[in-house]
């Protein structure tokens, strides 16, 4: 397989830019042997009691922070991830790369390059980073939303569901952007069990495959967390004749991350660089709700592995033809999983 045979042309005025008013009135392409236009509140009729519906309830961090080196320069950081002794593996944005012990004035605060890892650097802060950019950071909007984040982005580049605690996410996850608390409750009187599961988004989500090659390309490593009570619910619904409905692709990388690893269900709390794409056996989620990715990247392969390479082939020419909002504000899709696999 090569990365070239998953790219497709997108009409620049098809990404969204802004969500829409109310988060339930966002378009769903089903594709269940045939194509089916939607609205996302209609996910209802695809949830039967019994089913079981995995939410990633990660939170996102305001990521991005502004500053200058101690030469003047400006100079712009973007968390990946905290690391011990209030260190932080970073991307930095500047005019020249900071050399090792190059000082970074951020507002009152402080912070100093002391190494490289792969294409980050490594910063110590002067204080916990959590702390840094809660205070000072912004929302870490997308590359392909060209504006700056506003106030509506703090709430909206979040799920309702999220969990403050688990602050960790430079990426929000995104096909849950379309869910309220009104239709989780539907979904729930309908005998529909939610149970949540964690999985950490770092840049990586957004690294687009530069080898032609798919197999040579590098995944990056994130942080998974499956409860016992989760691991608990997920298990006796695989036993039933019920469905596992996933909710973004991050929820699935996780379930099938585990089961690859075990070969079943088990509590967990580690990291994952499961690199998913065609031919790979799915052996927990039924379907999968999720948005619309970018060409030639991870997520594109997952849900070509997931649905079928014809399936998304065609989905997406539909989508484009019917003008679809793309990407991380935009439209929805329900998956179901190949039968052959």
């Amino acid at each position: 397989m090569k990365t070239s045979d998953f790219n497709y042309h997108l009409p620049d005025e098809l990404i969204a830019h802004y969500p829409l008013e109310s988060r339930s009135a966002s378009r769903l392409l089903v594709h269940d042997k045939k194509i089916q236009h939607k609205l996302f509140k209609d996910i209802l009729d695809y949830l039967e009691d019994g089913d079981l519906l995995v939410l990633n309830n990660t939170s996102v961090i305001p990521a991005r922070v502004f500053g200058k080196k101690e030469s003047g320069g400006l100079i712009e950081v973007m968390l990946e991830r905290v690391m011990e002794n209030n260190s932080a593996l970073v991307q930095i944005r500047s005019g020249n790369s900071p050399k090792i012990g190059t000082k970074i004035f951020l507002d009152e605060f402080e912070a100093t390059c002391i190494g490289r890892k792969d294409n980050f650097f490594i910063v110590q802060f002067n204080q916990k980073p959590v702390e840094i950019f809660n205070k000072i950071g912004h929302i870490p909007l997308p590359p392909y939303i060209k504006r700056k984040d506003e106030d509506l982005d703090i709430l909206r580049y979040a799920t309702v569901y999220e969990n403050k605690e688990l602050q960790n996410s430079v990426a929000a996850p995104t096909a849950g952007l379309h869910f309220d608390e009104n239709l989780l409750q539907i979904i729930k009187d309908k005998g529909v069990e939610i149970v949540p599961i964690t999985l950490d988004i770092g840049l990586g989500t957004f690294k687009p495959i530069t080898s032609e090659k798919i197999t040579d390309h590098k995944m990056h490593s994130e942080r998974i967390y499956l409860s016992e009570e989760a691991s608990e619910k997920i298990n006796k619904t695989l036993k039933s004749q019920s469905k596992i409905i996933s909710v973004g692709t991050t929820c699935l990388r996780c379930l099938e991350s585990i089961y690859r690893e075990y070969g079943e269900i088990k509590p967990f709390k580690g990291e994952t660089d499961i690199f998913i794409y065609p031919g790979f056996e799915f052996n927990v989620v039924d379907s999968l709700i999720t948005n619309f990715h970018l060409p030639k990247t991870t997520l594109l392969l997952l849900v070509s592995a997931f649905a079928g390479e014809v399936t998304i082939r065609d989905a997406y020419q539909h989508a484009i033809d019917k003008s679809y909002r793309f990407y991380s504000y935009g439209d929805a899709m329900l998956l179901n999983r190949k039968s052959d696999n």
